[in-house]
Formats: C-alpha cells, structure tokens, sequence
C-alpha cells in the first residue's frame, strides 16, 4: 500500500483492494448473526433494524425489534395502526420520534408502492424520516446494492485506516463523503458486503475506546497505527448526557403515557418530575414534536393521527 496523504480521497483509490479483501474475508468469518441480517428478514426488516439502530446499541434493539416484526410484518400492517402505537411499542430504545418517521415511512410506502418497501435509492429517500444514511443502507444491505453508508462506525474506520486520526469530525464531512464513494468496490455485490463488513469492524474490532488492533485485518496497513496512534486534537467530541436532561423528563413523561389505556389527566404527569418548569418544557416538546397530543381537561395521550 502506498504512504498515506492528508488527501484520503486521492489516494483511496491504491488503497482499496488492500482493505476490501481481508475485512470482508474477517466479516465472513465474525459477523454476528443477527436476525436483520438473515434472508427472511427481507427489506422492511432491514429499514426496521436501521431506524432501530441509530444511536441504540444492539442488545437493546434486539427485543424491540423481535416483537415489532412479529406484530408488523409488513409496512401495510404498521400502516393501519395509529402512530401511537408505533411510540408505544417503541418502548425505551430512547429518541422516539423515530418511532413516527417509521410509521410515516410505512404509511408511504403502503400509498405510493403498493407495501413494498422500494428498491429505487431516491426512492427511498424521499419516503418521510428517511435520510441520506438510510436510504443507502437500506438500498445496499437489503438489495445488495453499490452506495456508500457511512454511519459513526464505518466513518471511524475509514478516519484511523486511511485518514490516519483517531477520531472522525462531528458531523459527516463532504470530504469523507468523497473518500466512502472512492472507497466503493465496483462489482454491487461486493460493495454491499464491504459496507456490512466495514460497519462491522468498527462495532466489534475498531470501537471508539479500547480499540483491538492485534484483531484487526488490516491492521498493518492502517494509518493511524503507523502513526503511532495519535491522540484526537481536534474539536471536543460531543458526549451524550441524559440524567437530569429534559430527555430523561420525556421518557418518564412518555413511559406513562405507553403504559396506560386511556388519556392521562396532568396531575399524574405531573407525579413524574419534581421540577415544573422543565417538566412543562419537556411535556411541551412531546407535544410540538407529536408524540403526545394534548386533550379537553387537562387530559393527554399517545396521538391517535
């Protein structure tokens, strides 16, 4: 492999044969059996896993994930229920609002493509709830398709292998961008698996702490390791708090709300957190974002629209 520049892009293209081969070869041999990744899983379960997944590990979606395919097979069966239902199965995987864009994406997918989630990437992106990340992680994990996906895991590996710094930026870069698609194997098969194989690394092998270089393939031919490992020196990652934020208020907020049958009077919320302001704060952003929807009396529930 030839020495590595400060312009990844550029020099993707030399490098590329030497990290596809041994990290699909690794995946081939170590990737998880999980049920999203199993021939009847099909495509709706794929789109599930991925909404699940986002900033959730794994063995929290698991059970989730289990019980929603078991009630909603399909898009068409999600579809008939109103959207709090999709909240209240939710359960606490934690930023629920994904929730709703799921329920969006398959009452969409129901009017506009007959219940099959679609094969067409732009498609797919213009379904609700549907981003960039997941419309090409549908598209290749799903239909084996050739499209870069770049989530925290991928984006790490492709920062430390080729860039040859510890950490990527905050927020997905156009530059990474150019480096994920310069990175892509021609052939549609083998680039769908170099994407499952590549998030893969950095979940199991090339994590954002105690990273295990001395299993890694391609660890002779990573940057950041020949580089002695540098620390990060760039902008402070973002850490992510939750007691005592309003994220925690919501979820006690909405933990109540999943758990009854019927509307909820307020002095019930209120029972939830003793602070009032933030309560109300926290209570009004369920409501602005619509995954409560306040009723006559002082009475609130799950939105039933």
């Amino acid at each position: 492999m030839t020495a590595l520049t400060n312009t990844p892009e550029a020099a993707a293209p030399v490098q590329a044969p030497a990290l596809h081969s041994p990290v699909i070869d690794w995946f081939e041999d170590n990737a998880r059996d999980l049920p999203w990744r199993r021939p009847d899983a099909g495509s709706w379960g794929v789109m599930v896993s991925e909404f699940m997944l986002q900033q959730t590990p794994v063995a929290r979606v698991l059970p989730v994930y289990e019980q929603w395919l078991s009630r909603w097979p399909r898009p068409a069966d999600l579809a008939e229920e109103p959207p709090g239902e999709a909240v209240r199965a939710w359960g606490r995987l934690g930023y629920p609002r994904r929730a709703l864009r799921l329920h969006g994406a398959a009452l969409a997918i129901t009017e506009r493509h007959g219940g099959d989630v679609p094969t067409d990437h732009a498609q797919l992106l213009a379904l609700p709830g549907i981003g960039e990340y997941t419309a090409a992680a549908v598209a290749s994990f799903a239909y084996g398709q050739r499209h870069p996906v770049l989530d925290t895991n991928v984006r790490r590996v492709l920062a430390r292998a080729v860039t040859g710094v510890q950490y990527p930026p905050n927020a997905t870069t156009a530059a990474e961008r150019r480096l994920a698609r310069a990175l892509l194997p021609e052939d549609e098969r083998t680039a769908s698996r170099w994407a499952a194989a590549s998030m893969e690394l950095g979940a199991l092998i090339c994590t954002a702490k105690n990273e295990s270089c001395h299993r890694c393939p391609i660890a002779s031919s990573c940057a950041w390791r020949a580089a002695g490992k540098p620390q990060h020196d760039g902008p402070p990652r973002k850490g992510q708090t939750y007691a005592g934020t309003d994220r925690q208020v919501r979820g006690k907020l909405l933990a109540v709300l999943r758990e009854a049958h019927g509307p909820v009077p307020q002095p019930v919320l209120d029972r939830v957190w003793h602070e009032p302001v933030q309560r109300a704060r926290a209570l009004d952003g369920l409501v602005s974002d619509g995954l409560v929807e306040p009723l006559p009396g002082g009475l609130y529930r799950l939105p039933l629209t």
